[in-house]
């Protein structure tokens, strides 16, 4: 069954909730000759409460025990504001968020993870806004790799490539991924860099809903995987999902410089990456052991294989073409 046919009428079109938040100041000002923006006029916590407050019309959102360990922390320098939301749902083992907010930046990082009963892609959008800078990923990752054309590919991808093409001009590719962190994206994906301005943080905003539009109706279609080899499959595909996240993430030195090494890593593995120590019992070197130094440590680089993507490596239709 291909999913992703009937996407539409679940979600009605929402007024962006961007440039109209506390600051009045929200205009853009000339400073020798270029353009700087106001972080505090962007609100990432209201993309996830639109959201939310989409799923809850449809299903009902019970708060996952995480949120009662995780709601709110301050940074290191007394300023910097993290707050988090937790939810769970019969199917979605989580659907967390994450906003980072001080004087010169905001951090989004909203996604979602199904039971391991389901094989449906993992919801995943994470910015980044400074006052002149923007870095964007928003993608449904494939629960399992994607490198040409699949039977999974075909379900999931197949009927909603028309999202992303409504996009690419005005959020063009970003630059270079690595060779291994492509494997987990999907030819859907949106990695983008921008300047800040009303228009594309509007339609960065409508973007975002439309992408959460096509995973949500992906977890309302898709049915219980009965097989148990198949079960283990998804699993293990998503313990190794969240195991190389919870290793490599690029935001994890921002997290070390506001929290503290120790509190940035349990953030990743017991919030954001939940489930590395509930899903599986490999560890990274198992799933990756090219990144295993010669005292058998995880080596830091992020790249070993040492082939970048500086051009988008898929074509029009989501054929990998390298």
């Amino acid at each position: 069954m291909e999913l992703g046919s009937s996407i539409g009428p679940c979600f009605k079109s929402a007024n962006p909730p961007v440039l109209t938040s506390r600051n009045t100041n929200l205009t853009l000002r000339r400073r020798s000759q270029r353009f700087s923006f106001s972080v505090s006029a962007v609100s990432y916590k209201d993309f996830a409460e639109s959201a939310l407050q989409e799923t809850r019309k449809r299903l009902v959102l019970e708060p996952s025990p995480l949120q009662e360990r995780y709601s709110s922390m301050t940074g290191l320098d007394g300023k910097t504001q993290l707050e988090m939301l937790a939810f769970k749902s019969p199917k979605i083992r989580l659907l967390r968020s994450m906003a980072i907010e001080n004087e010169t930046m905001q951090v989004f990082d909203f996604a979602g993870f199904m039971e391991p009963e389901y094989d449906t892609p993992i919801f995943c959008a994470n910015f980044f806004t400074s006052a002149n800078t923007n870095i964007v990923v928003l993608d449904l990752n494939p629960l399992h790799q994607l490198t040409y054309q699949t039977d999974y590919q075909d379900k999931y991808y197949k009927n909603i490539m028309s999202i992303y093409h409504k996009y690419d001009e005005i959020f063009p590719w970003g630059g270079k991924l690595t060779g291994e962190s492509i494997k987990f994206f999907s030819p859907l994906v949106m990695w983008t860099r921008f300047s800040s301005s009303q228009e594309k943080h509007k339609a960065l905003f409508t973007a975002f809903l439309e992408y959460y539009q096509a995973w949500f109706e992906m977890t309302i279609q898709v049915k219980e995987e009965m097989e148990p080899s198949q079960v283990r499959a998804n699993r293990e595909a998503q313990h190794k999902y969240l195991t190389w996240r919870a290793q490599k993430d690029p935001g994890h030195g921002l997290l070390r410089k506001l929290i503290g090494e120790a509190k940035a890593k349990e953030l990743l593995r017991d919030f954001l990456f939940n489930g590395v120590n509930e899903l599986g019992t490999k560890t990274f070197i198992d799933y990756f052991p090219e990144y295993q130094t010669e005292d058998g440590a995880v080596s830091d680089k992020r790249s070993i294989v040492g082939k970048s993507f500086e051009t988008r490596p898929w074509d029009s239709n989501g054929l990998f073409i390298g």
